[in-house]
């Protein structure tokens, strides 16, 4: 899991780095080429661009860096954490709800999978089977019980 997110980060850095080597200089000199840089639209947005380009590199960098300390080994193998998924009983609605417990560049909430970092994701890390959980949400407390848990130690030996 953690690894094809990886490989579609390392993608990305991989083609924003061409644009921002290659492309990018050609569209400004193109642009300097113009004339008059104080009212040429095409140069500002070229370099528009070109930082924002920097800084989507830069934050991918450092979700790569975030990844890299991920391990499934050091993942609990009995309370929920990153790859579970966890069943719940929506305890005010008496509905069986399914999720998926991912990073947030495999978030996907109407196939179920949620982030980690989400209310609702924070509040179920380390629950167990039988768990009861307030999770306070953007639209009020839901209270839950966990049904079923399968790891993601549990899924790899499925």
């Amino acid at each position: 899991m953690v690894e094809k997110v990886r490989a579609a980060l390392r993608e990305e850095i991989k083609k924003l780095g061409k644009e921002l080597r290659l492309e990018l200089p050609l569209e400004i000199q193109r642009a300097r080429a113009l004339g008059d840089l104080r009212e040429n639209a095409e140069y500002h947005a070229a370099l528009e661009r070109q930082s924002f380009v920097r800084a989507r590199i830069g934050q991918l960098q450092r979700k790569m860096a975030e990844l890299a300390t991920i391990s499934q080994g050091t993942l609990p193998r009995d309370r929920a954490a990153l790859g579970s998924l966890v069943t719940l009983l929506d305890l005010d609605t008496e509905t069986e709800i399914c999720y998926e417990l991912v990073i947030s560049e495999e978030l996907d909430v109407p196939k179920g999978k949620i982030s980690v970092s989400s209310p609702i994701g924070k509040g179920l890390l380390g629950s167990q089977k039988g768990d009861e959980r307030a999770i306070a949400t953007p639209a009020g407390t839901r209270h839950f019980e966990v049904i079923k848990l399968l790891t993601i130690h549990d899924r790899d030996e499925a």
